[in-house]
């Protein structure tokens, strides 16, 4: 079967189902990459400003309390991933009694997790002194941030369930347009309360309440995609509350070992070394997260791929995605990579200066950490998506588990570089040694020709980029716009050695492909 031809009419019905699958899919992943170049560069403008208004232990007190309620997120229980499943799933079926059911039963469920966050965020805003290495006055204001973000942290369970709706219709691309908006927003608001002279706390007030305010816009979509959209405390129904557990649980457990693994160095690092740290770790945490967000957004939509293809029981699509997906996330992520590790100390020196400096090698070692993240991301999808989700849980959790006690040992003799090196270790041996062979056997691969195929002609034009890099800072002047040229040099660099790494046959069918998707190819044909 085949899509249909890409100048054809479009089709949609009353449950907003499209004719077009492949322009919806290309329409949210865009608007999804918009989203994420617009969180970057709200980050890198705001960021030092906020550095430079507010101060290295005030800048780091903020981000040491909103690193709390990040975790918080893991009271989702799984049910955020759910509640997109189901929706779509009774949104295929026409049932709209059964749609409003899951999403009143959720609603209530959240909003009863919300009051719970509530509490125990009051119960950490009294006690912040005796939990992290923080000074009284530092303590007093860091309460009343908490307090105010934690009215965040609260609303934003509940009203997930409408983001979740738009999801569910697959209009990702309105919640990622209001996201946009958003952030944009409160980045505005962030300039002017600090250029009117207000400090920290009036200016947590004001960006929360830019962000609950949005709360109400993902509202107002949700009921534009689906009208007949209904939450009422009559639809709570407990047989709807089994069912959707059945598939959360799972997806929880994936979520709580993320957490563990991911976020909890702030935490470490002010327990042990106290508030000031904490800015510096931010920094090189800010530029590891937005490379992995750059070049991870592709793996997200090859889990339908895979969860098809192996009920269908197509191994040579199961062994496709994988040794194609694997090839492009490391092409995706080694040119920047390699090049925010060769440029960290002339960029972090251009572009916040010489007091964050000691972020320089942390960015370098996380850097390491996000390509094997990125580059294992298609493993890690294969084997959710074929019935093996609970040894990725497993898995994420022990990593977790290896990266909290490395970094706790290591920091005192060595810092952040210590917390580092305690975060990349358990990555590197998790992806490398369990979760890459394992999805290889899943799909009937030797590793050894996977290596060959998916890695080796993303690896070694990286080297070359390295190499030439290293050359150019011998005469490099060091400068932000140097930075800049070079990083654009050695992408460039990189693609052509890519190109030529993977041979005559395979670059015509990455054209042939391209082609296809922008509408010039004859026919959409179904992504294989």
């Amino acid at each position: 079967m085949t899509e249909p031809v890409a100048g054809s009419a479009r089709v949609r019905d009353g449950w907003g189902q499209d004719d077009r699958p492949l322009r919806t899919i290309a329409r949210n992943v865009a608007t999804r990459y918009l989203l994420v170049v617009a969180e970057m560069a709200v980050g890198l403008i705001t960021l030092p400003f906020n550095l430079h208004h507010l101060g290295t232990e005030a800048y780091g007190l903020w981000m040491l309390t909103a690193g709390v309620t990040i975790h918080f997120s893991i009271l989702d229980l799984g049910y955020g991933g759910a509640m997109v499943k189901f929706v779509a799933q009774y949104r295929a079926q026409k049932d709209t009694r059964a749609l409003n059911e899951i999403a009143s039963t959720l609603f209530f469920v959240f909003a009863t997790i919300g009051v719970l966050a509530y509490l125990v965020v009051v119960g950490l805003a009294f006690n912040l002194d005796h939990i992290f290495k923080i000074t009284p006055a530092q303590a007093a204001t860091g309460k009343w941030i908490l307090l105010v973000i934690g009215v965040n942290v609260a609303i934003n369970f509940p009203f997930s369930v409408y983001g979740g709706v738009s999801n569910g219709f697959q209009r990702y691309d309105i919640n990622n347009v209001t996201a946009i908006v958003t952030n944009i927003t409160a980045a505005v608001v962030n300039v002017v309360v600090l250029l009117l002279g207000f400090g920290l706390l009036p200016l947590v007030m004001a960006t929360t309440f830019v962000r609950v305010t949005a709360y109400f816009v993902y509202r107002r979509n949700a009921f534009r995609v689906f009208p007949a959209l209904r939450i009422s405390p009559l639809l709570f129904r407990r047989e709807r509350l089994r069912e959707v557990t059945g598939f959360s649980v799972y997806s929880s457990i994936i979520d709580w070992a993320n957490k563990l693994n991911y976020e909890l160095d702030e935490i470490v690092i002010g327990i042990f070394l106290g508030s000031a740290p904490v800015a510096v770790w931010a920094v090189a945490d800010r530029i590891a997260s937005s490379i992995q967000r750059l070049t991870n957004q592709g793996n997200a939509v090859l889990l339908p791929v895979v969860v098809d293809s192996d009920t269908t029981n197509r191994v040579s699509r199961l062994q496709r995605v994988l040794l194609e997906g694997t090839r492009l996330s490391l092409a995706t992520v080694m040119p920047i990579a390699i090049a925010v590790i060769v440029l960290a100390d002339p960029l972090i020196r251009g572009w916040l200066g010489s007091e964050v400096i000691g972020a320089v090698p942390v960015i370098q070692i996380l850097a390491f950490a996000v390509m094997l993240r990125v580059g294992n991301a298609t493993s890690t999808t294969v084997l959710k998506g074929s019935g093996q989700v609970r040894r990725v849980a497993m898995v994420n959790i022990v990593t977790g588990l290896v990266n909290l006690a490395l970094s706790s040992l290591l920091i005192k003799p060595f810092g952040l570089v210590g917390v580092a090196v305690g975060t990349l270790i358990p990555i590197a041996v998790a992806s490398i040694f369990v979760l890459f062979p394992a999805a290889c056997r899943r799909v009937d691969v030797p590793v050894g020709h996977a290596l060959h195929f998916a890695a080796w002609p993303a690896v070694w034009p990286a080297a070359i980029v390295a190499v030439c890099l290293l050359g150019i800072q011998l005469v490099s002047p060091g400068s932000l716009l140097a930075v800049v040229a070079e990083a654009a040099f050695a992408s460039m660099l990189y693609l052509g050695l890519f190109v030529l790494a993977i041979g005559r046959h395979d670059r015509g069918e990455y054209v042939a492909k391209l082609m296809t998707i922008i509408g010039r190819g004859n026919r959409l044909v179904p992504v294989a």
